[in-house]
């Protein structure tokens, strides 16, 4: 594994959510209470809760989470869109904990902040939403409310940052922080797009200095996007969801170089690129729109609805993903919804190829990932529905966890590493 697949922040290295290294399981169990465990290298409990993602590299695993102090922490299951806040105005600490792949044996585990929320949390959400980042020399959590952390390898703490109460809210409730860290050389992007002053900013790496701040007002009215990093021969832009717009921006200077009309009016799925186009989704309000989006894109690039343009290599306004970021994998793209319906699209034409349910009770708020031919789609049900790749649908297993999934997860060198609402569980090859 020292030799092995890193995948070093939300959806890897290049946010595009896909390995094909190494072949990955089809089948486990994860849960005790279904039987004899299969499949499994090792299950470690995680305290607290958290909805990040777990990120790998070498022979670390790393992970967030929040413990409360008083109360017992749960997480609404089922639907549950009702604005509804969890009441936690208790102590808490966030926690950053780093586990031995390769045993699931507890390296370290630091606390980058104490103290009652600063913002409220969806009864669905939790206080850790977000997925670290690392370069292999240096690791960045980001909590929002709870500042930016930023450590080596081995847990000591380099830097901090405070940047204030971030409320990230809709109907008067915050519904919790959810954007992640991005990273390129010596740059941190963070994404704040509280509605009473929502900015994108930029810190140095190396020191935590601010290197320039936008705001967003009049642009974005929320979103909980992970900012998406795109490098090119000519510039490297920084694209992010949002609602009433989708922008670009210089990573240098913070200059804006592109927008786009949005759809969704709560702007969750990470930009990423793949197959030389940038996809964008989001959802709810009536529009769930899909966008594929040329790199070399300039100024308002909106596009007539279901229409492709200059700079737009086509889009739909129905079809796309409300929380789950999709992938796209060898010609096709792949949504996954809080519904239990996987939808299929052409990644080159929009041309819609499927639209088929998991399973009853399915619900898709973790973003997919692929490899091995398969696609990975992880429910709130505790269950990792695999389906084949290709033009028809082909379901390959349903596989337990040890309870509900909200987090992507990460894909190590012929294993696969899922964070449930209780542990974090490794899968595959011995």
């Amino acid at each position: 594994m020292a030799r092995g697949q890193n995948w070093p922040a939300f959806r890897g290295g290049s946010a595009e959510a896909v390995s094909d290294q190494r072949a990955l399981p089809v089948t486990w169990n994860a849960d005790p209470a279904k039987g004899e465990l299969r499949g499994v290298r090792w299950r470690t409990a995680i305290p607290g809760l958290g909805h990040s993602s777990p990120v790998l590299w070498g022979r670390n695993i790393f992970v967030t989470t929040a413990v409360a102090y008083g109360t017992k922490q749960t997480v609404k299951l089922g639907a549950t869109g009702e604005p509804t806040p969890a009441e936690e105005a208790v102590p808490h600490e966030w926690l950053v904990l780093c586990f031995d792949g390769e045993t699931g044996k507890e390296r370290w585990r630091r606390t980058a902040w104490k103290g009652v929320p600063r913002a409220t949390r969806h009864v669905k959400a939790t206080q850790a939403n977000t997925t670290v980042s690392t370069n292999g020399s240096v690791l960045v959590a980001f909590f929002g409310s709870e500042g930016l952390h930023c450590y080596d390898m081995t847990g000591r703490l380099q830097w901090t940052r405070d940047l204030g109460r971030i409320n990230v809210s809709k109907y008067d409730i915050g519904w919790g922080y959810g954007s992640s860290p991005a990273l390129h050389g010596n740059t941190i992007v963070l994404l704040c797009d509280a509605p009473d002053q929502p900015y994108i900013a930029a810190f140095r790496l190396s020191d935590g200095k601010e290197l320039w701040r936008v705001s967003r007002k009049g642009l974005c009215e929320r979103s909980w996007g992970t900012p998406f990093i795109h490098a090119s021969p000519t510039r490297t832009q920084v694209v992010v969801n949002g609602w009433p717009w989708i922008l670009s921006y210089d990573l240098e200077t913070g200059r804006e170089l592109w927008r786009l009309k949005g759809g969704g009016d709560n702007p969750i799925p990470t930009p990423f690129e793949a197959e030389g186009l940038i996809f964008i989704t989001n959802a709810h309000g009536g529009k769930s729109p899909v966008f594929a989006v040329r790199p070399e894109a300039s100024g308002d690039i909106s596009p007539a609805p279901n229409a492709s343009g200059k700079f737009i290599a086509w889009s739909t306004e129905q079809g796309g993903s409300y929380i789950s970021t999709p992938v796209v994998y060898r010609g096709h793209i792949y949504l996954g919804g809080t519904n239990g319906v996987l939808r299929c699209f052409n990644s080159r034409t929009g041309e819609k190829i499927y639209e088929e349910r998991l399973a009853p009770g399915a619900s898709i708020y973790a973003s997919l990932t692929a490899g091995d031919g398969k696609i990975f789609c992880p429910s709130e049900d505790g269950t990792v529905y695999v389906v084949q790749a290709g033009p028809e649908f082909n379901l390959l297993a349903a596989n337990s966890l040890d309870g509900p999934c909200f987090a992507t997860p990460a894909i190590g060198t012929g294993k696969m590493y899922f964070r449930t609402t209780s542990s974090l569980v490794a899968v595959g090859a011995v």
